[in-house]
């Protein structure tokens, strides 16, 4: 019996270990404990009035672009400004070699004494044969052909009036300015070259970037389907500012105005082109670049809104997920009536009050318990872990 006791002694305190490693294990929450309820974040529908946004694909542009030209023919002499920088209007940019059209302006003004000279002499004549045709000193003949010569020196004098104009104005092309203010890119053509020979050669490009515009476009449909609202009554007007999104996903500081909407639809594409305007003082909008235009087209009264991460789609259409009263997940399908700034706008489906998960929605299905907490609010405390008891070998 002794012998049978030493054993079963060994084997009944493995038992009794494991049994006991199996219990706190279960209170500890191992695999064999229930697993507590997912915690979600969820948001609360919302009523009120919501502008109805639309969220449309535009391309930024300068608000003015101007090509600096050479005007006149001749040899690049100098470079003035500096390539990428800020230009003021009527500031100098290049500057032309002067002295063929100094010779030109000088050529002008010698035609234009020489013409003087002529219209004199012809002046004198006329004069002279007027007096003689009266004592019949002179033909009528030859009275006429002294009034058209001093017609002619007359016009002769105009020409080279003009041209005198011209070589002045040619002149002053020489020093090309920019025509408006703005930042100046770089330069086309590099000194020593040959310009304005038969064309009037681009040099660089300046562009006005503050203000500047944003070009974007909505569909016809679209437009047709906003205008009939209004006049039906189902939407207000809103004067909402409106925001870029950049294409890093930020929201641009400054808020801009639309301008106008053009008033035909592309053939091409059935889109109505639209524009607007925004301050851009630090230059981080570049002309090229690509972004979304969310503006306003209209206000509903009593709009159901809810954040765009709660609502989901699938071939059957759009649902939410809500948690019910009694803390489980429920399907819900929905429709939506647009965007209100960063929310959704929900025509059906779901009622103000209600709450939607926003966060978490991979770890939980229909019908599945969850614990949850509202958006925004603080994450609740750690539990404290209880102290450690002392060792009996210390009592």
């Amino acid at each position: 019996m002794h012998t049978l006791s030493r054993k079963l002694g060994p084997l009944l305190g493995v038992v009794l270990a494991l049994g006991a490693c199996g219990k706190t294990e279960q209170q500890a929450g191992g695999p064999g404990a229930q697993m507590p309820p997912a915690e979600v974040v969820v948001a609360t529908a919302r009523s009120g009035d919501a502008a109805v946004t639309r969220d449309l694909t535009g391309r930024i542009t300068a608000f003015r672009t101007a090509e600096v030209r050479a005007r006149v023919e001749g040899i690049l002499e100098k470079r003035l400004f500096t390539e990428g920088g800020e230009v003021r209007a009527g500031q100098s940019l290049f500057q032309i070699d002067r002295g063929t059209l100094e010779a030109a302006a000088a050529s002008a003004q010698a035609g234009l004494a020489k013409a003087n000279a002529n219209a004199a002499i012809a002046r004198q004549t006329a004069e002279r044969y007027r007096v003689l045709i009266d004592d019949q000193g002179v033909s009528k003949q030859e009275l006429d052909q002294a009034e058209a010569q001093l017609k002619q020196a007359q016009a002769d004098v105009a020409s080279a009036q003009a041209a005198v104009k011209q070589a002045t104005i040619d002149l002053g092309h020489a020093g090309v300015e920019a025509p408006i203010s703005g930042r100046i890119g770089r330069a086309f053509v590099t000194e020593g070259a040959l310009v304005g020979k038969g064309e009037a050669t681009h040099l660089a490009t300046i562009e006005q970037l503050d203000p500047i515009y944003v070009d974007f476009t909505q569909s016809g449909a679209d437009l047709l389907r906003l205008k009939k609202a209004l006049l039906e009554g189902k939407m207000k007007a809103a004067q909402v500012p409106v925001e870029i999104v950049l294409e890093d996903g930020s929201t641009y500081a400054q808020k801009g105005k639309l301008l106008f909407a053009e008033q035909t639809v592309d053939p091409e594409t059935g889109a109505v082109t639209l524009r607007a305007e925004f301050a851009n003082p630090d230059r981080l909008l570049l002309p090229g670049m690509f972004a979304t235009v969310r503006f306003a087209q209209g206000a509903l009264g009593g709009a159901i809104k809810v954040p765009q991460r709660a609502v989901m789609a699938n071939p059957q259409g759009q649902f939410v997920y809500v948690v019910a009263a009694d803390k489980k997940v429920a399907v819900r399908p929905v429709k939506t009536g647009g965007f209100s700034g960063q929310d959704w706008i929900v025509t059906t489906g779901l009622k103000a009050g209600e709450r939607v998960i926003v966060d978490g929605l991979q770890k939980v299905g229909p019908g599945a318990p969850v614990t949850p907490v509202e958006e925004g609010a603080a994450a609740p405390a750690a539990p404290q872990q209880p102290k450690k008891v002392a060792s009996a070998a210390k009592q």
